[in-house]
């Protein structure tokens, strides 16, 4: 895998992932990730939740902390342990990884456990940026639909992040 982004969700949303495939797709999460995806050159093609669309990412690629569907959406420690192998598979294979962008403080956890760290050395915090080894981890509030609804992320906070991550991986 060639892409220099990785983002690294929470897990597949029931309604979206778990039935169609593909992260994001189907669920609220995905309708402001797909469009800020394709509105910064990270995808292209037109998101309409399902994955025959014709999305197509650039440069990117998704994954998630937890790989099933946790009851309400709440994984415990021991799922996130027994996910991690697969997170940390994926990071490894990634050869052109430079940025990780965390969508929330499970993901931020998980991926700094995955590069061998604690997290208690690098808190997670919206918009920050953090250096692990040859990686910059990018930490965001997840686009979820409770985080938007209650104004913790706004469209722009969202945008602000992925205009940071372009600046980061120049076109």
């Amino acid at each position: 895998m060639t892409a220099r982004l990785l983002i690294a969700g929470l897990a597949p949303g029931l309604q979206g992932a778990n039935r169609t495939g593909r992260p994001f797709t189907g669920d609220w999460a995905g309708d402001l990730l797909y469009e800020t995806l394709g509105d910064f050159g990270f995808a292209t093609g037109t998101y309409d939740e399902r994955p025959d669309d014709g999305l197509e990412l650039i440069d990117c690629r998704i994954t998630n902390a937890v790989r099933c569907v946790p009851p309400e959406n709440k994984p415990v420690g021991s799922e996130i342990a027994a996910c991690r192998p697969f997170l940390t598979h994926t990071i490894e294979e990634m050869e052109g990884l430079k940025v990780i962008l965390a969508l929330g403080k499970i993901g931020h956890d998980s991926v700094v456990t995955a590069l061998g760290e604690r997290p208690a050395r690098y808190r997670f915090a919206h918009h920050a940026q953090h250096r692990i080894g040859k990686l910059i981890l990018v930490d965001s509030y997840h686009c979820s639909r409770y985080n938007t609804n209650t104004g913790r992320l706004t469209t722009q906070m969202f945008r602000d992040v992925f205009q940071t991550i372009r600046g980061l991986l120049p076109a």
